[in-house]
């Protein structure tokens, strides 16, 4: 309630962050990485392929400026991706794991505009600091870096800090917050908040089980240039993928799916639920999960299965929640 109609803010230690540096940092992230990588002070969210076009990280990439890049992805694969970016890495770029050099908070609301411009001199405007803008700076007097990015689907902001100043900045935003109203929220809820959105998580929606086609991160590829996996993918685009990711509602009564339920047509299975929860905005039970290809058409009424009841679904169009993204890019 506090990030819908107030503000309300979760640590974000969790993420893994990968520090790129040197002459040729451009070059190789813009070959092991699909998509399109940003112009400095900007951020890009991009898949990143194995050779056989299978999913291996979504990423969002920070460009500091020409040679500096940071990029954001899951904490569970940080080692594998270390490892990955440390197998063929040049001798002009200079790479770091630092996923425990940065932890931070993340602010999302309608009010979350108005809190960070009480902590920084930054001008903080909708017309100064745009959706997936990026710069380094002070919150709170302490060093940042400010991204305005969002995983909430509302206005929000991540602030990165060396661990040392968390606590710190955690107070300064409780003081800075409280006639605002200002709440913490936690995990769960942040995932419920992205099911409204229809977006993804790794190790839940993204995993190397899927490709870009069937996971939709096809759409965050740059098709005009070369990239690890480019081959495989478009075999894979010319075939077309045989199942889909959708997100659905679900008609349940008091009860949500907790993963891995099956998903059923006129009494055959279909696919199965990847994960899901309430969606309090919405007031209604969601799922996302992978189908085969004809039943993930919007609109499709489909079935699941939770404790051995069934419930009926539908497969939506888009977000069931601020559909056009006004309210994040507000």
């Amino acid at each position: 309630e506090a990030v819908q109609n107030a503000v309300g803010g979760v640590e974000i230690a969790n993420f893994s962050k990968h520090e790129f540096n040197g002459p040729g940092a451009h070059a190789y992230l813009n070959r092991i990485l699909a998509g399109r990588l940003p112009r400095p002070g900007r951020i890009a969210l991009t898949p990143m392929l194995t050779p056989k076009g299978r999913l291996y990280g979504d990423l969002s990439v920070a460009c500091l400026n020409q040679d500096h890049f940071i990029l954001f992805g899951s904490g569970v694969m940080q080692e594998a991706h270390r490892r990955w970016f440390e197998k063929d890495l040049p001798d002009d770029v200079s790479y770091q794991n630092v996923s425990d050099d940065w932890h931070g908070i993340a602010l999302s609301g309608p009010k979350s505009r108005e809190l960070l411009s009480r902590l920084t001199r930054d001008d903080v405007s909708a017309e100064a600091f745009k959706f997936r803008d990026l710069r380094q700076t002070f919150v709170a007097g302490i060093p940042v870096i400010l991204n305005r990015i969002s995983f909430s689907g509302e206005l929000g902001y991540e602030i990165y800090c060396r661990p040392a100043y968390l606590l710190r900045l955690g107070v300064a935003i409780e003081e800075a917050g409280a006639d605002l109203g200002y709440r913490w929220y936690g995990a769960r809820a942040l995932m419920s908040m992205r099911l409204e959105k229809g977006w993804g998580a790794w190790g839940l929606e993204f995993r190397p089980d899927f490709d870009a086609m069937e996971s939709g991160m096809d759409s965050f590829i740059d098709w005009n240039k070369d990239f690890v996996g480019k081959d495989a993918t478009l075999a894979l685009r010319e075939a077309g993928p045989e199942q889909r990711l959708v997100t659905m509602t679900i008609d349940v009564d008091g009860i949500d799916v907790s993963n891995d339920e099956a998903i059923l047509r006129d009494g055959t299975a279909v696919g199965y639920v990847s994960s899901g929860g309430y969606a309090h905005r919405i007031g209604k039970s969601m799922a996302m999960g992978y189908v085969v290809r004809d039943s993930a058409v919007a609109g499709t009424k489909l079935q699941v299965e939770i404790l051995g009841e069934m419930y009926n679904a539908i497969v939506l169009g888009g977000p069931a929640y601020d559909a056009n993204g006004a309210n994040m890019r507000a």
